[in-house]
């Protein structure tokens, strides 16, 4: 086994030797890829190279001193981690290599208009037609599902049984005649929300992730690699589709002449202390999933990367002032502060609402009673539905 300094100094003269910041980014991510650094902590027959956290924390750091990207793949992708876990051979085989390189565009297929809060209780069927499954329903909420290749579906593959059972996870391909898309448009203008109908669409049976009837565990552990990515970018409030990425606070502040201001000190460490706490709860969340569990702790940092960029938001308001009520590109600072406060939103509602996390940290963090559920072990086809 490498000892640390050996790892560090391996990336080090790996990087020397391959890294262009101009060169092609498919070659340089099947570069990657090839030399085991996109998943380090993975198996070497999957691409990686086994490495303990400890280590592959080092290739992470060393990329990313370098400004390389592709790398902590293990970590982040939630569609390769999840295709990893519960795929069959053939679909790993299909499609594993190429989402690591970022050659399939992906989608999320899950939440309905009447099965958001509670993915359980999902309408959209997948009934076996010899070895196709035939998918019809609708989804809402769907990022970038106009451009997806796949869609990672959860649908009813069984109304005989409690809405948790009877469920399939499936890689459900987009591109075909029984998938239509329609876009949301969102308060701040832009549309990264889709409507999806679902009329007659097939997937191939060997598209379904674990045992039939297991989708919900399945998904599971999904939504805990997506919390965990979602909890350590800095999405919705400093993130947006103009090209200008996240706003350094300290620099707006002293280009406004606060920096000297007390409360906007505070203010500004305040965000600075709790990405640092939040960056350390998901560390805590990949180590708990590499092992194999859904770990509750990736709700925390879900929540806390919510919590983090409404006030983020609210400081970029306070920093620039009347500024704030402007917008435009006559006045940058005033447009991103307008933005940041509306798609602050955004993570509060992607990927589990605020308040389903609060469920989560209560019952499974906290050990609260958890909420009623009278229609738990009712067989799907009985329970009371909304017209």
């Amino acid at each position: 086994m490498s000892s640390d300094d050996e790892v560090r100094t391996e990336v080090r003269a790996w990087l020397a030797a391959h890294w262009d910041p101009a060169a092609d980014r498919t070659a340089w991510a099947a570069a990657v890829v090839d030399a085991g650094y996109a998943v380090p902590r993975w198996p070497a027959a999957a691409f990686g190279r086994e490495l303990a956290e400890d280590q592959a924390r080092i290739v992470e750091a060393e990329f990313a001193r370098a400004g390389a990207p592709g790398s902590g793949q293990d970590r982040t992708n939630l569609w390769a981690n999840t295709l990893l876990t519960y795929g069959t051979a053939g679909l790993r085989g299909r499609l594993l290599r190429p989402l690591l390189e970022n050659r399939v565009r992906m989608c999320l297929l899950y939440s309905e208009p009447s099965a958001g809060s509670d993915l359980a209780g999902v309408r959209t069927t997948a009934v076996l037609d010899g070895d196709e499954y035939v998918v019809d329903g609708q989804k809402v909420w769907t990022s970038n599902a106009a451009g997806a290749d796949y869609g990672m579906l959860l649908a009813r593959t069984d109304a005989g049984v409690p809405k948790h059972r009877g469920l399939g996870f499936f890689f459900l391909p987009m591109a075909q005649p029984g998938v239509e898309v329609r876009p949301l448009r969102q308060i701040t203008g832009e549309a990264h929300f889709n409507e999806v109908f679902l009329t007659g669409a097939r997937v191939p049976a060997e598209n379904l992730l674990g045992a039939p009837g297991e989708g919900w565990r399945v998904l599971q552990t999904a939504l805990a690699y997506e919390r965990v990515a979602l909890g350590q970018a800095n999405l919705g409030a400093s993130t947006r589709a103009n090209g200008r990425g996240e706003t350094d606070l300290v620099e707006l502040a002293r280009r406004h002449g606060r920096a000297d201001d007390v409360l906007l000190r505070r203010d500004i460490a305040r965000v600075h202390a709790l990405r640092a706490v939040n960056r350390w709860t998901n560390q805590r969340a990949q180590a708990q999933l590499e092992q194999g569990s859904s770990s509750p702790l990736a709700s925390l940092g879900k929540l806390a990367m919510s919590r983090i960029v409404h006030e983020t938001g609210r400081v970029q308001s306070a920093i620039v002032g009347a500024e704030a009520l402007l917008e435009g590109p006559a006045h940058p600072d005033g447009d991103d502060a307008n933005f940041a406060s509306m798609n602050a939103y955004f993570t509060s509602i992607g990927g589990g609402t605020d308040q389903i996390q609060r469920n989560i940290i209560g019952e499974r963090l906290l050990g609260l009673p958890r909420e009623p559920e009278v229609d738990r072990d009712v067989p799907f086809r009985d329970v009371r539905h909304s017209p």
